[in-house]
């Protein structure tokens, strides 16, 4: 590993730990920008560079295992809340036409997006 790969994966360790930061803070992203003094767009950039990468790790575990292109079967916890609560560190938390889910980052990215795709529809 030469230094330049080492100096990467440094950034994309500190802008991981900064995301997850300002998640676990419950500021907006403008609030916790200007009280960190990083701009939006660099903050933005590094979200999705790093949303990215997870996806292309997501998709290289995927492929190492047989596709059939059909879902796989299961059942998921759903709790209804009376109140939005916030994110937690290692969840993905989405707000869609007055729907809010939360899952833990670990939950396949396949079954998310059909879930997505069933709330939009609706």
């Amino acid at each position: 590993m030469d230094t330049r790969e080492i100096a990467a994966e440094y950034r994309i360790a500190q802008w991981t730990q900064i995301l997850q930061e300002r998640t676990a803070s419950g500021e907006s992203i403008r609030a916790f920008c200007l009280r960190k003094g990083i701009s939006k767009n660099t903050y933005f950039y590094w979200q999705k560079k790093l949303r990215k990468a997870a996806c292309e790790k997501l998709a290289e575990s995927q492929n190492a295992e047989p596709q059939t292109g059909l879902a796989v079967p299961g059942f998921a916890e759903v709790k209804l809340a009376e109140r939005p609560t916030p994110a937690q560190p290692g969840q993905i938390h989405i707000k869609t036409r007055g729907v809010q889910l939360t899952a833990d980052s670990g939950y396949p990215a396949e079954s998310l997006a059909a879930l997505l795709r069933e709330f939009v529809r609706l």
